[in-house]
């Protein structure tokens, strides 16, 4: 198209110099540059087109970064981030040291909190709303756009209930469009359909108010005039919704692809008291035809399930299960395509539950289940897991319930950025009495190990896997059981590998065996409880080296390096190195590099092998 406003908006100030007509071509423009970025770079498509307009709408209006405008969840904000300056460097999207695929404080003053997983930022609001009322000083409206799914998460409604309460000046911008990864798992959208704003209702309801303010004796005694009021005027003139009934004064549904009235809507309420709801209904995948006939997603994002990957192990491994075995059940928390369920669900429709972003109802509702009898397989990504340890540890673990955990994305993911690297599963899941840990390194082995898991009815049983390409190996290379597989023999030093780190194990392997290095290889298989006859032949080598892609203090190498030290023996202990992921944030990247930085490619770990050995006893 002929139009170029796109390049000259540095600053939300400058859309303020546009017309209606030059607006309009400008969200053409934002759509045109979404598809093109995201095509080239990957990224989140669908929930971006679907807020164009909504975003434009709110820089014309609020002052950002004077007024806080939270996003939630943070993929929808690729909008935000052109409108204040960052449009040139979008073709460094989620590449190393370039620009996040969410909201970041590093990055810009116009992004207060980074955000990636869902249904906080209302507590965010509040939080930041109370400092606001406290702090005496220049005054900023926070704003709070929710959506895409973020309603379906168990915190944005108490972060609701409080702002409700507190009565804090918070505008919560509700983006519906029935969708988060999937279509929407909530019936909030549909009874919001059902109502309207109704003038007639908030101009009562700020006569009232002016009234009470000016008698002299209000008290408690006004302020339960003021609700009774408040509660006649609805049943006159509005339905009683769910959120006036939280104090939340409502207004909408309105058509979120309009974007004069929804300058003009947001202008009424920018000067509101107290906390309201604009509820904005948007199309995801808006005005890209192949995100508008995406049924499944919309195209949410740029990622499906590559042939070869662990992903299509485990698609193939449930069904097959789930043939042999009626009682089985699968839950995922919004995601049934990302973690490979959409098959299963398919063939097994009555059997398969979308719970939305509500990790811990998802854990908390598989230990019912298993108590009913049923046999549940949770599938969801190891980082969104982790929000939900509380009920694995005390509500599954605690009850002995025998739930399986499969954790998709497990390790370092790459390009999402910190948020998003599996790192912390082992650490957490290892601690948990009763849990057996299972981490395959190949296609064959998610298939073998799922089979393992559903066979142990004592306990918990989760498995984890990364989001590359599962190495596919012959029957005589796959483990069973709890034990561990030993995959060369050697004397000297003993490699230790958890998962798809047995591949760099294997050629750190081959590089010290040109050094005229004798070397082990096990395949560790069971994280927890670890194999008592792998721990025994390890303890035989002068060095032991584990290696794994989660946090190194505390994960599967630490209990190992625990065991060995205990162990009683003849001769000396072995040298042990313990090799992982550092406790710090890791920012987006390639995974190759990164394990490479923390010295997890085979380079890096023949290197620590040889370290060890030179160690003198």
């Amino acid at each position: 198209m002929d139009t170029n406003h796109l390049e000259k908006i540095t600053r939300p100030a400058d859309l303020r110099r546009l017309g209606d007509e030059e607006l309009t071509e400008l969200a053409e423009e934002i759509r045109e540059f979404i598809v093109e970025t995201v095509n080239t770079h990957g990224g989140h498509l669908g929930s971006n087109l679907g807020v164009v307009e909504l975003t434009l709408a709110l820089h014309l209006v609020f002052d950002s970064p004077r007024d806080i405008i939270l996003w939630d969840t943070g993929h929808q904000a690729y909008v935000h981030k052109m409108l204040t300056g960052r449009t040139d460097q979008f073709k460094t999207l989620r590449k190393p040291g370039g620009l996040s695929g969410y909201p970041s404080r590093e990055e810009s003053p116009h992004d207060w909190i980074e955000n990636s997983h869902a249904s906080t930022v209302l507590s965010y609001a509040h939080g930041l709303a109370t400092a606001q009322g406290a702090s005496g000083g220049e005054q900023r409206r926070v704003v709070a756009v929710v959506g895409d799914g973020s309603l379906t998460g168990g915190v944005a409604f108490e972060g609701l209930n409080n702002i409700g309460h507190s009565g804090c000046d918070v505008t919560i911008v509700l983006n519906d469009n029935g969708r988060s990864y999937a279509p929407t798992v909530s019936r909030l959208s549909e009874s919001l359909l059902r109502v309207r704003m109704d003038p007639r209702y908030v101009r009562t309801d700020n006569q009232i108010r002016k009234v009470l303010k000016d008698i002299p004796w209000v008290g408690d005694l006004a302020g339960r005039a003021l609700g009774a009021t408040k509660a006649a005027v609805r049943e006159m003139v509005e339905p009683r919704t769910f959120f006036d009934e939280l104090g939340i004064n409502y207004f909408g549904p309105f058509d979120g692809h309009d974007l004069g009235k929804l300058e003009r809507v947001f202008s009424r309420v920018s000067h509101l008291e107290g906390p309201c709801l604009v509820h904005v209904l948007t199309q995801k995948g808006r005005g890209y035809a192949p995100a508008e006939n995406d049924t499944v997603k919309n195209m949410h994002d740029m990622s499906m399930s590559k042939p070869g990957s662990y992903t299509e192990a485990f698609t193939e491994a449930m069904i097959k299960e789930a043939e042999a075995r009626p009682e089985m059940v699968a839950i995922t928390a919004a995601m049934p395509d990302s973690t490979g369920l959409l098959p299963f669900a398919e063939r097994f429709p009555e059997r398969c539950f979308d719970v939305g972003i509500a990790e811990q109802h998802a854990v908390t509702a598989a230990a019912g289940m298993a108590m009913g009898g049923l046999r549940p397989v949770v599938a969801i990504y190891s980082t969104f897991l982790t929000r939900a340890i509380d009920q694995v540890n005390l509500d599954v673990g605690l009850h002995g319930q025998p739930v399986v955990f499969c954790l998709d994305r497990a390790g370092i993911t790459g390009d999402d950025g910190p948020s998003h690297h599996g790192v912390l599963d082992m650490v957490l899941l290892t601690k948990i009495p009763g849990m057996t840990v299972l981490a395959p390194s190949s296609y064959q082995e998610i298939q073998q190990m799922l089979h393992d898991a559903l066979e142990i009815t004592t306990g918990p049983v989760a498995l984890r896997w990364s989001k590359t390409a599962a190495p596919s190996v012959p029957e005589d290379e796959v483990g069973h059981g709890l034990k561990g597989r030993k995959v060369k023999e050697g004397t000297e030093v003993c490699l230790l590998a958890v998962g798809k780190m047995l591949a760099n194990a294997q050629e750190a392997a081959e590089l010290l065996e040109a050094d005229g290095v004798s070397t082990t290889v096990w395949d560790v298989r069971c994280v927890k409880p670890l194999d008592e006859d792998m721990l025994n032949h390890a303890a035989g080598h002068r060095a032991v080296v584990t290696m794994e892609d989660g946090w190194r203090e505390g994960g599967a190498g630490s209990s190992v390096a625990e065991r060995l030290l205990l162990t009683e023996r003849d001769g000396p202990a072995p040298v042990i190195r313990v090799l992982g992921v550092p406790n710090e944030y890791i920012p987006q990247g390639v995974p190759d590099k990164i394990l490479a930085d923390c010295g997890l490619d085979p380079a890096g770990i023949a290197n620590t092998a040889r370290e060890a050995l030179s160690v003198k006893a």
